[in-house]
């Protein structure tokens, strides 16, 4: 296989492979070390008998291209890709310590500290947004706990690149996890946008305070249609802990339509911490959410110059056109 082919910048850095720590349909995952990393990595080898499946590479490669982009404390960090005797492969942060799903497993997640979690995903889907990468698949198996007990995202495997030409799923085609699926994703609409994440934030959040997700049934069917038709009951109503403030919120996160959830994930992320810090002060909001303070402030610029790019062009467009009008 010819590294001429790659659409991505390979990486320079040798890995020395060591156990293998995880496997899939389509690839293979070891731990591995580098003596240009100062810790361990994970490598995800994609598997020969389906590196000539171009629809498979593709998606490969196009995970490998949006990781690229994104460096968020929250996001899983990506250490560069390339090809290793004929096989795709690439290296990201290693995550040992469990995943939401496996914390789940055990009972609910007191609400403080869901909440802390629920700004620490709305910040690493901003971070997302903000570079034009909807997720599309968020839900507890796809949150991994760092060192310092802190949630990062992963499996950008079916995200949505904004700024691609095309997508690697057809037109038409429902993807994601029918559990935490937002109803544009279960109709398969062609103009899904960031809103499908928050309404899988709000699934995943539902799920940490009461102990279970927000629709549930003996196939996907009836799950979908849940999510298309039923209204969730409440998380107090179901006699959970919770404030009414976070009850709300939750419940406007599972907006039927999009345009009825909030703004943006950095909103959410706003109201979460600013309860947070009503509610135990903010060294104790921080120590909870485990968040830079710098970080919102930062990424804020990083939104406002997405917006802005779009009217600059318009104007540059509009500038042009009547400077035509006036020569003619």
């Amino acid at each position: 296989m010819s590294t001429s082919k790659l659409r991505f910048l390979p990486t320079k850095t040798n890995f020395t492979l060591g156990k293998q720590i995880g496997s899939g349909t389509v690839g293979v995952v070891y731990r591995a070390t580098s003596p240009e990393l100062e810790e361990p990595v994970a490598i995800k080898l994609l598997l020969p008998s389906v590196s000539g499946d171009p629809k498979i590479v593709d998606r490969f490669e196009r995970e490998i291209m949006i990781m690229e982009r994104l460096n968020h404390p929250h996001i899983v960090r990506n250490y560069g890709g390339g090809v290793l005797d004929g096989q795709y492969f690439y290296a990201m942060q290693l995550l040992e310590h469990g995943s939401l799903k496996g914390r789940m497993a055990k009972g609910r997640i007191p609400w403080p500290q869901a909440a802390a979690y629920g700004v620490q995903i709305a910040s690493a889907l901003q971070h997302a947004h903000n570079h034009g990468i909807v997720h599309r698949d968020l839900k507890p198996s796809n949150l991994f706990f760092n060192q310092d007990g802190g949630l990062v995202l992963g499996d950008f495997g079916i995200a949505r690149d904004s700024f691609a030409t095309s997508d690697i799923t057809q037109q038409g085609m429902t993807v994601g996890t029918y559990l935490y699926m937002s109803p544009e994703q279960i109709t398969a609409d062609a103009r899904i946008d960031g809103k499908a994440d928050l309404y899988s934030l709000g699934c995943v959040m539902y799920e940490m305070i009461a102990g279970q997700p927000p629709y549930q049934g003996s196939n996907f069917a009836q799950v979908w249609d849940q999510h298309l038709h039923k209204q969730p009951k409440s998380l107090r109503d179901r006699g959970v802990d919770c404030p009414a403030w976070l009850d709300d919120l939750v419940l406007h996160l599972l907006a039927k339509e999009p345009e009825a959830r909030p703004f943006s994930a950095r909103a959410v992320e706003g109201l979460m911490l600013q309860h947070l810090i009503d509610e135990f002060g903010e060294e104790g909001a921080r120590a909870l959410t485990k968040l830079d303070p710098n970080l919102s402030a930062g990424d804020d610029s990083e939104e406002r110059q997405v917006r802005t790019w779009p009217l600059v062009v318009a104007a540059i467009i509009i500038a042009v056109l009547i400077a035509i009008g006036t020569q003619l």
